[in-house]
């Protein structure tokens, strides 16, 4: 069962597939189950109309033997009374000698039933078949008979072929003697006809099953096509996902390098520096000491102020690293410190606003718009020759905005553009695209100014106040 449930699971790429060739199977599918029904009403229209035709064609050609049959006996009958028994059997005799084609002859009937003439199958003529019917249940003598005592008309009956004995579809007409009480006919098979409605009918059948077999090779190649490119552009993607995964990890090993450089240098040129001078101020104080010179308490004092800046050069490595006010107080005091060692440090004239967030922000969002000031103060400090600075963040009903702004020279429309940023820039948009917010810059020969905007979805819901905090603040 977990095997199956695992065959289950499709990947992104199968999922896309389906999403994607799943409409066109359906509409492919929908129009074949259209086209096939449409094809077979319009055929079986025509064929309908076409054995209408062929059959009306039949039974003018009946009317035309009729036709034939009485200009033959017309005198005959004409001079005969109702009972001269030598004009029925002239007329028996004319109809009797009357046959055509392969199959065709004429019948006679006497209203009672009795057959007087059937020359192709001689072993009906003097017997009565009243209640006569086919393999269908369908009458006949007694049917002809109502048609004639009528004046006549058209039946359509199974009835053997005198030729070959089976049993086949016959389309007959007959009409009345009235005076003589007979029903004189002749009939036709329209088997050939019934043939050629079958045949039109699988061809038909044909076109459909081959228009279905078109339709399906055509989604075939479609999918196959689909598939195909489908599989190009996964191709062509995931090396350009590799590509810009490389690039990404040599940024991040640049940003890990450029960091310990940075770490390296401050501990060098700043630390290292300060605690050289400490040893040196213990070394001439141990000296002093051991000579009795009264110079080694001045001496000492020194090297415990070259201590303590490097107890606070290491605090503010530390500070820089991972801000501790940050996660105990918030973004604005965080903000407010860095500011305030940033004004100190290059004595640029530096405001800083804000609301009062009540650290309302997420961890995540704190921790970008932190770094994205600290990243921004760095390249001010750096490149621009600013004599002002000013930040400004707040909250608001979309969210929460940084604000950045200096009076420097500018940057560059290198730097400024998308298709190669500098780092620093890099790295403020993809922090600020973690968060699916957005980065906007303005830069011209006046100054500079960034704006990070992070989405309301990473401001935390206002905690409810406990009953326990009620009773204390009461």
């Amino acid at each position: 069962m977990r095997r199956f449930l695992s065959l289950l699971r499709l990947s992104y790429g199968q999922k896309l597939f389906l999403l994607a060739t799943l409409p066109l199977v359906l509409a492919v599918a929908a129009i074949s189950v259209l086209v096939a029904n449409q094809s077979r009403q319009l055929a079986d229209r025509e064929i309908k109309a076409l054995e209408i035709q062929l059959i009306e064609a039949k039974k003018a050609e009946l009317k035309n033997y009729i036709s034939i049959a009485r200009t033959a006996f017309v005198n005959i009958y004409g001079r005969a009374a109702p009972d001269d028994e030598e004009a029925k059997l002239a007329v028996t005799q004319i109809l009797s000698s009357m046959i055509y084609g392969q199959d065709g002859y004429f019948f006679v009937f006497d209203y009672e039933g009795n057959n007087l003439v059937s020359p192709r199958q001689t072993y009906l003529i003097g017997k009565n078949w009243t209640g006569l019917e086919d393999l269908n249940d369908i009458p006949i003598t007694d049917e002809l008979i109502r048609i004639a005592r009528q004046g006549g008309g058209y039946h359509t009956y199974d009835w053997p072929k005198p030729s070959s004995r089976e049993t086949a579809r016959i389309v007959t007409y007959v009409v009345g003697l009235q005076d003589w009480q007979w029903a004189i006919g002749t009939g036709i098979f329209i088997d050939d006809v019934l043939e050629t409605v079958a045949a039109a009918r699988a061809e038909v059948e044909n076109r459909v099953r081959r228009t279905s077999g078109y339709i399906l090779a055509i989604t075939v190649a479609a999918l196959i096509s689909v598939f195909m490119s489908g599989l190009v552009i996964n191709i062509r993607e995931r090396r350009l996902a590799d590509a810009k995964l490389k690039k990404l990890t040599q940024r991040v090993f640049d940003a890990q390098e450029e960091e310990r450089g940075r770490v390296a240098r401050e501990l060098h040129d700043g630390i290292s520096q300060l605690l050289v001078g400490v040893r040196y101020a213990l070394d001439s104080a141990r000296r002093r000491f051991k000579s009795g010179d009264d110079r080694a308490l001045e001496t000492l004092d020194k090297g415990i102020d070259h201590l303590s800046g490097a107890i606070q050069e290491v605090r503010r490595i530390s500070r820089d690293l991972r801000p501790g006010v940050l996660d105990d107080l918030g973004l604005g005091p965080a903000l407010k410190a860095l500011t305030d060692d940033f004004a100190v440090r290059t004595h640029i004239e530096t405001e800083f606003h804000t609301v009062v967030f009540r650290n309302r922000l997420d961890k995540d969002a704190k921790n970008a718009l932190y770094r994205i000031a600290q990243e921004a103060l760095t390249n001010i400090e750096r490149h621009s020759n600013a004599t002002h600075v000013t930040i400004n963040v707040r909250g608001h009903k979309n969210g929460a905005t940084l604000r950045i702004a200096d009076n420097g020279t500018g940057m560059s429309p290198d730097a400024t553009s998308r298709s190669a940023p500098g780092l620093g820039l890099r790295n403020m948009q993809e922090r600020v695209e973690q968060l699916e917010g957005s980065l906007r810059l303005y830069s011209s020969r006046s100054g500079t100014i960034i704006e990070a905007e992070v989405p309301l979805s990473h401001m935390l819901q206002p905690e409810e106040e406990s009953p326990d905090n009620r009773k204390a603040s009461a």
